[in-house]
C-alpha cells in the first residue's frame, strides 16, 4: 500500500491514466459488477488498514457537519450549541449545514482519532465511499478520492489490473 505522504505525488503521475480508466469504465463496466468489485476490494484492503495512521481525508478536507448533528455533537463535547458553532464551525455556502473552520479538520486529534468519537458525521464514517453503491455514477469524484486515500488509490490500481487496462 502506498504511504499516505506519497499519495498526492503518485496520483498526480497517474492523473491522465486515471481519467482514461474512468472513461473506459463508463463505457465498459457493468454497474452492478463494478459495485461488487469495489465492495470486495474495500473489505479486503480495509481489513488490515489503520486509518488513524493516515487521516489524509481529515487533513485535506474540512469536516462537514449536518445541521441535525450540531446539538448532539455539542452535547458530546460538553459545550453549548453556541460554543460549538462559534469554536468550530462556519455555515456552508448553500446554507444547509456547516463545515469546520480549518484544514486539517478541527476535530482531528494528534493520535488520528476524532474528537467527536461515534458522533462523527456519516460523511466521515463512509469516506472514501468505496463500499457504497452506484460507483459508476461517481467515478469523477472517485478521482479526487484516489489522490487522498491510499486504500482508494489501491482499489483503482487493482481495478485497472482486473480489467486489463493499460495506458493508452
Amino acid at each position: 500500500m502506498i504511504h499516505p505522504d506519497k499519495i498526492g505525488m503518485e496520483a498526480k503521475k497517474r492523473e491522465d491514466e486515471n481519467y482514461k480508466f474512468r472513461s473506459f469504465l463508463k463505457g465498459h463496466a457493468d454497474e452492478e459488477e463494478l459495485d461488487k468489485q469495489f465492495l470486495r476490494l474495500h473489505k479486503e484492503l480495509f481489513a488490515d488498514y489503520d486509518c488513524n495512521k493516515c487521516r489524509n481525508c481529515c487533513k485535506m478536507y474540512k469536516g462537514s457537519i449536518p445541521e441535525e448533528d450540531v446539538e448532539k455533537d455539542a452535547e458530546y463535547l460538553d459545550i453549548t450549541v453556541e460554543q460549538f458553532i462559534d469554536f468550530f464551525l462556519e455555515k456552508e455556502a448553500c446554507g444547509i449545514g456547516y463545515h469546520t473552520k480549518h484544514m486539517p479538520c478541527d476535530f482531528l486529534q494528534e493520535d488520528g482519532n476524532c474528537k467527536l468519537g461515534d458522533c462523527k458525521p456519516d460523511s466521515c464514517k463512509k469516506y472514501p465511499y468505496t463500499d457504497q453503491p452506484e460507483r459508476l455514477c461517481s467515478l469523477l469524484g472517485m478521482l479526487d478520492t484516489v489522490a487522498i486515500c491510499p486504500v482508494a488509490f489501491e482499489i483503482f490500481e487493482r481495478l485497472k489490473q482486473e480489467y486489463g487496462f493499460r495506458r493508452r
